[in-house]
């Protein structure tokens, strides 16, 4: 796991090599243990590594800080963050056996050994036991037809001499970051978005749409695009490939997609044992490491069918070290969960217990480790768990993160199962299945039943019907002028199609709505603390094959999610946990902490910083946010959107246009 940046310079002028190394500083969390330089004259055909002041002095490399004079009009870094072959063999940049291609790599190739043997009988000779170097070599066997076989998490860039190009990929589903961008003949590549903006042609300048998206719906990473007009990502499963001798933009192009078929007539029986052979086989892939493992545990189904698998796959004596975050609300803690997982599998347990006095002082932080404003306070959760994990020693983590979206965790997918139902005719069932439904906790009927008839109305239809129901486009707490005035027109969120059943519904979460978003988060709070986070039910086999099954096997006719996995799991996860039917997951209470700052809530609202964003309306947040204090009403997770974005505004010294 590492960071990774680059820059190429048209025109035959010279990288600012001082931006990039301001840029590499920024990206040192993601790989403290390493350093590494590629200083590129590529008409001159030159390629010299260099070393930076965290670079093993073994390597006996040149000093980049020595080269500031030369001509460079391509440069690679890379921070290393050692899991696989922690000896000097696994320094990057990386170069060919052949000496044709380089590499930089941010990531982990599970299946690294079985890909090994399979060069290797191709004739490939391996030098160190690490991933990179398998990967390169498959780069250079196969090229872009590699990406499919590999089994990981990835985003890298190779440099080919010979074709002089620069090539750019990502894994399947957005797990390791890629963001680029192309300024005035520059191009160039990044981790995160911070070490662009180290560079002096990178502008902090907003986007409107995002930001809109943001503000009005929670959105972020649902596209290319983010809140930085210009800076852009990768899209999952996309690769670009460059010309070195025109660094003009290209489009992403895309190499794998979540299928659509159906997996035949298995019985429910025989689908739920694939789950489970693909599912260990994924855990034990996920185990592979040189460093200390754990794994984030909270005590719901996937976390704990990790841990519990984890102990399956490694037997007894193996010392497993659990983290879970304990909510200070016991209505919302599931600390109680996650020590009946812990003593079923023999965990070492670690609990971290934060607090509203330490969110207050440590959102500045937070936000400068995610770039882009996040949805929640659930995110601070996260991040000192991961901070818990590192304190203990630990430098790889497995997390449960897509499981509820491939698997329909969260209650809002019962309404669409309910209008797949109803859509298909089964209207007995669907009868049974809304009386069910609206008995289990977080659901009512009437938002059921409205939930699932919105299924019904197309999209053009949709921003009506909002406003009618009192959902305004664009509230008296937004600019709406300030948008329309920069192309954006206020409308309803995106959401998948209504002729989408579950299924589709679930590849569009998985794709585009849901899982992008929260996958960045988990990639920032992981790699702010030096940890590696890793995520074993984002594979293309357990997700194809998951996507393949039958509605009923995801949701029952009994309105139990996760059918399929909860019986691939009986036996092997405490039967307690599988019959869990609410949902929690790292949720601080949120509204408890806010109005207990209230007066720090009041000084960011009126603050010179909120006057000056010009799609605010501060008066109107004031009074709302008066009213949700005086009522008994939930907290909506707009007012934490205000927050968030007024302080990243300040703290990441955005423009506004």
């Amino acid at each position: 796991m590492c960071g990774i940046l680059g820059v190429l310079q048209a025109g035959g002028e010279s990288v600012d090599l001082a931006a990039v190394r301001r840029g590499s500083y920024l990206l040192r969390h993601r790989g403290p243990d390493d350093e590494g330089y590629l200083l590129v004259d590529t008409g001159a055909g030159t390629a010299t590594p260099c070393a930076g002041e965290d670079t093993d002095r073994l390597l006996d490399l040149p000093a980049v800080s020595e080269r500031a004079d030369g001509h460079y009009d391509l440069v690679l870094a890379h921070r290393r963050l050692s899991i696989l072959d922690l000896s000097t063999a696994g320094h990057q940049p990386m170069q060919s056996h052949d000496g044709r291609c380089w590499i930089v790599y941010n990531g982990e190739i599970y299946n690294y050994l079985e890909l090994r043997r399979e060069l290797e009988a191709l004739g490939h000779v391996f030098q160190s036991d690490t991933d990179t170097e398998v990967l390169l070599a498959a780069y250079c066997e196969w090229r872009e037809e590699a990406l499919l076989k590999l089994v990981g998490m990835f985003a890298f860039a190779v440099l080919d001499t010979v074709e002089r190009s620069l090539f750019l990929a990502r894994d399947p589903f957005g797990i390791k970051p890629l963001y680029h961008a192309y300024v005035d003949g520059t191009f160039a590549f990044a981790s995160e978005i911070k070490a662009l903006l180290a560079l002096p042609c990178v502008r902090r300048t907003v986007d409107p749409e995002a930001a809109y998206f943001y503000l009005r719906h929670g959105l972020t990473d649902h596209g290319p695009g983010t809140l930085f007009a210009g800076i852009r990502q990768v899209p999952p499963a996309h690769f670009m490939r460059l010309s070195l001798d025109d660094a003009c933009q290209v489009e992403p192009r895309r190499y794998w997609a979540a299928p659509e078929g159906t997996a035949g007539s298995l019985s429910l029986d025989e689908a739920a044992e694939r789950v489970r052979s693909l599912f260990l086989e994924n855990v034990a892939l996920h185990l592979r490491s040189d460093v200390p493992l754990g794994a984030a545990l909270s005590g719901g189904v996937d976390s704990s069918s990790i841990v519990a698998a984890m102990r399956r796959i490694q037997g007894k004596g193996a010392e497993i070290h659990a983290f879970t975050y304990v909510a200070d609300d016991p209505a919302i803690s599931e600390e109680s969960w996650a020590d009946t997982v812990g003593l079923a599998v023999g965990a070492e347990m670690h609990k971290t217990r934060p607090n509203a006095r330490e969110l207050r002082a440590d959102l500045e932080s937070l936000i400068r480790i995610q770039d882009e404003p996040f949805g929640s306070t659930s995110i601070y959760a996260q991040h000192r768990v991961f901070q818990l994990a590192q304190e203990t020693g630990i430098k790889v983590m497995l997390d449960g993160q897509g499981a509820d979206e491939l698997l329909a965790g969260y209650p809002f997918y019962l309404s669409i199962r309910l209008a797949s139902l109803f859509r298909r005719c089964r209207f007995g069932e669907a009868l049974r299945f809304f009386r069910l439904a609206r008995g289990l906790p977080g659901l009512a009927a009437g938002p059921l039943a409205m939930h699932a008839v919105s299924q019904f109305v197309p999209s053009w239809l949709r921003g009506l019907a909002l406003s009618c129901a009192g959902e305004a486009p664009a509230p008296s707490w937004m600019n709406d002028s300030w948008f329309r005035e920069h192309g954006v027109e206020p409308g309803p969120a995106p959401r998948p199609g209504t002729r989408l059943g579950l299924r589709g519904h679930l590849r569009e979460a998985i794709t585009r709505l849901s899982l992008p978003m929260l996958l960045r988060y988990e990639d920032r709070n992981s790699m702010a603390c030096s940890l590696e986070s890793r995520v074993p039910f984002l594979t293309r086999s357990l997700v194809e094959f998951v996507l393949s099954l039958p509605e009923d096997y995801i949701i029952d006719g009994d309105c139990v999610t996760k059918a399929v996995f909860r019986q691939a799991m009986a036996g092997t996860v405490p039967a307690a946990v599988l019959a869990r039917r609410d949902k929690i997951g790292f949720a601080p209470p949120e509204r408890a902490w806010l109005a207990g700052m209230d007066d720090w809530v009041r000084e960011i609202l009126q603050s010179e910083v909120a006057a000056s964003i010009p799609m605010l309306t501060p008066s109107s947040m004031k009074l709302e946010w008066e009213r949700i204090l005086d009522s008994p009403q939930k907290l909506d997770p707009r007012f934490w959107r205000w927050i968030n974005l007024i302080r990243w505004a300040d703290v990441m010294d955005v423009r506004f246009l």
